[in-house]
Protein backbone atom coordinates (compact mmCIF):
# COMPACT_ATOMS: atom_id res chain seq x y z
CA UNK A 1 0.00 0.00 0.00
CA UNK A 2 1.24 3.28 -0.31
CA UNK A 3 1.08 6.31 1.64
CA UNK A 4 -0.12 10.06 0.15
CA UNK A 5 2.33 12.57 0.55
CA UNK A 6 1.61 15.30 2.74
CA UNK A 7 2.83 18.47 2.01
CA UNK A 8 3.20 21.41 4.69
CA UNK A 9 4.12 24.79 5.30
CA UNK A 10 5.55 25.67 8.16
CA UNK A 11 5.74 29.46 9.74
CA UNK A 12 7.29 31.31 12.15
CA UNK A 13 6.50 35.00 12.67
CA UNK A 14 7.09 38.24 14.89
CA UNK A 15 3.76 39.49 16.85
CA UNK A 16 2.28 42.03 14.35
CA UNK A 17 2.78 39.90 11.30
CA UNK A 18 0.22 40.48 8.36
CA UNK A 19 -1.34 38.60 5.43
CA UNK A 20 0.82 40.24 2.88
CA UNK A 21 4.33 38.97 4.84
CA UNK A 22 2.94 35.62 5.33
CA UNK A 23 2.06 35.40 1.51
CA UNK A 24 5.43 37.00 0.92
CA UNK A 25 7.24 34.13 3.17
CA UNK A 26 4.75 31.25 1.41
CA UNK A 27 5.18 31.84 -2.09
CA UNK A 28 9.20 32.35 -1.57
CA UNK A 29 9.28 28.97 0.04
CA UNK A 30 6.75 27.19 -1.65
CA UNK A 31 7.89 27.97 -5.74
CA UNK A 32 5.80 25.08 -7.59
CA UNK A 33 4.64 23.14 -4.35
CA UNK A 34 1.04 22.73 -3.82
CA UNK A 35 1.03 22.75 -0.06
CA UNK A 36 -2.00 21.03 1.81
CA UNK A 37 -1.70 22.31 5.31
CA UNK A 38 -0.46 25.29 7.51
CA UNK A 39 1.62 24.83 10.58
CA UNK A 40 2.74 27.12 13.21
CA UNK A 41 3.25 27.18 17.14
CA UNK A 42 -0.09 27.74 19.26
CA UNK A 43 0.54 31.07 20.02
CA UNK A 44 0.63 32.43 16.74
CA UNK A 45 -2.06 30.34 15.08
CA UNK A 46 -4.11 33.62 15.46
CA UNK A 47 -2.23 35.47 13.18
CA UNK A 48 -2.13 32.73 10.33
CA UNK A 49 -5.94 31.33 10.54
CA UNK A 50 -7.01 34.20 8.64
CA UNK A 51 -4.48 32.94 5.38
CA UNK A 52 -5.44 29.45 6.44
CA UNK A 53 -9.38 30.46 5.86
CA UNK A 54 -8.52 32.24 2.65
CA UNK A 55 -6.37 29.08 0.91
CA UNK A 56 -9.34 26.88 2.69
CA UNK A 57 -6.33 24.67 4.22
CA UNK A 58 -6.21 23.19 7.58
CA UNK A 59 -3.98 24.95 10.25
CA UNK A 60 -2.07 23.01 12.54
CA UNK A 61 -0.66 24.47 16.03
CA UNK A 62 2.36 22.56 17.85
CA UNK A 63 3.23 23.26 21.32
CA UNK A 64 6.82 25.13 21.36
CA UNK A 65 8.19 22.02 23.60
CA UNK A 66 7.47 19.89 20.41
CA UNK A 67 9.45 22.44 17.86
CA UNK A 68 12.00 21.93 20.56
CA UNK A 69 13.15 18.38 20.05
CA UNK A 70 13.48 18.83 16.06
CA UNK A 71 16.64 19.43 14.60
CA UNK A 72 16.17 22.43 11.97
CA UNK A 73 19.12 23.28 8.82
CA UNK A 74 18.65 26.43 9.75
CA UNK A 75 19.88 28.36 12.75
CA UNK A 76 18.58 31.76 13.79
CA UNK A 77 19.80 33.00 17.63
CA UNK A 78 16.71 34.99 18.22
CA UNK A 79 14.60 31.99 17.37
CA UNK A 80 16.35 29.71 19.81
CA UNK A 81 16.39 32.07 22.75
CA UNK A 82 12.55 33.20 22.15
CA UNK A 83 11.17 29.44 21.13
CA UNK A 84 14.08 27.12 21.48
CA UNK A 85 13.99 25.85 18.39
CA UNK A 86 16.65 27.45 15.71
CA UNK A 87 14.27 27.46 13.02
CA UNK A 88 10.13 27.81 14.47
CA UNK A 89 8.95 26.99 10.36
CA UNK A 90 11.82 24.30 9.86
CA UNK A 91 10.64 22.48 12.86
CA UNK A 92 6.55 23.14 12.28
CA UNK A 93 6.69 21.79 8.92
CA UNK A 94 8.63 18.80 10.04
CA UNK A 95 6.37 18.02 12.61
CA UNK A 96 3.20 18.53 11.01
CA UNK A 97 4.33 16.41 8.09
CA UNK A 98 4.52 13.50 9.68
CA UNK A 99 7.28 10.77 10.16
CA UNK A 100 10.02 10.62 8.36
CA UNK A 101 9.12 13.84 6.53
CA UNK A 102 12.07 15.92 5.15
CA UNK A 103 12.48 20.10 4.32
CA UNK A 104 11.79 20.40 0.45
CA UNK A 105 12.67 24.35 1.45
CA UNK A 106 14.05 25.29 4.14
CA UNK A 107 12.93 28.83 5.39
CA UNK A 108 12.33 31.85 3.14
CA UNK A 109 12.18 35.16 5.10
CA UNK A 110 9.33 37.55 3.49
CA UNK A 111 10.62 40.61 2.31
CA UNK A 112 9.96 43.11 5.20
CA UNK A 113 11.52 40.42 7.72
CA UNK A 114 8.33 39.55 9.59
CA UNK A 115 7.64 35.87 8.88
CA UNK A 116 9.67 32.76 7.85
CA UNK A 117 7.82 29.71 6.05
CA UNK A 118 9.52 26.51 5.05
CA UNK A 119 8.14 23.66 3.26
CA UNK A 120 8.20 20.32 4.71
CA UNK A 121 6.88 16.59 2.83
CA UNK A 122 5.73 13.47 4.58
CA UNK A 123 4.34 10.43 3.72
CA UNK A 124 6.42 9.38 0.96
CA UNK A 125 7.47 5.58 2.91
Amino acid sequence: MECAAMIVAGFGMRNGTNATSLRDALRGAAGAHTVQALATLESKAAMLAPLADVLNLPLITLSPDALQRVATPTQSAASLAAHGSGSVAEAAALIAAGPGASLWSPRHVSGDGMATCAIAVGGLA
